[in-house]
């Protein structure tokens, strides 16, 4: 078996309007504690996820997503924790059944053991300058 590298992390699958969250917690040879929270996609429930990983004192978490649902979740959570965007190709390749929860899950148990290649995301300064929702077409 392989042994964890962190006692605390989050994985997060991101849809379109929710997002579930897996908190997972213990010792690197111990069974880890698992809990999992729904939140929704609006600003005030981001805020409350973020709120929630800090309290919990999580400071790493992976989140997977099809097309851009993961931006504004990345966005709100980078201030307060260490985020990964999986490699959407890799993690399915490791992947069981298909339900938000286990999902959520299965993330947390990749990353808890060292097994995430992240995709690369720009930093803040250039995702801004490359967001065409700045642009004035006037």
């Amino acid at each position: 078996m392989i042994e964890a590298i962190l006692e605390r992390c989050a994985g997060i699958d991101v849809g379109k309007k929710f997002v579930v969250v897996c908190v997972m917690t213990g010792g690197p040879k111990d069974e880890p504690h698992t809990q999992i929270k729904k939140f929704g996609t609006v600003v005030s429930e981001l805020q409350r996820l973020a709120s929630w990983l800090v309290a919990e004192g999580c400071i790493h978490a992976v989140m997977e997503s099809t097309g851009s649902y993961w931006k504004p979740v990345f966005n709100l959570l980078e201030a307060h924790i260490r985020v990964i965007l999986a490699n959407a190709a890799d993690v399915q390749n490791r992947r069981g059944h298909k339900t938000d929860p286990n999902d959520s899950r299965w993330l947390a148990h990749l990353l808890r053991h060292g097994m995430i290649r992240p995709s690369f995301i720009p930093p803040l300064a250039i995702r801004e300058l490359r967001d065409p929702r700045d642009v004035d077409d006037s």
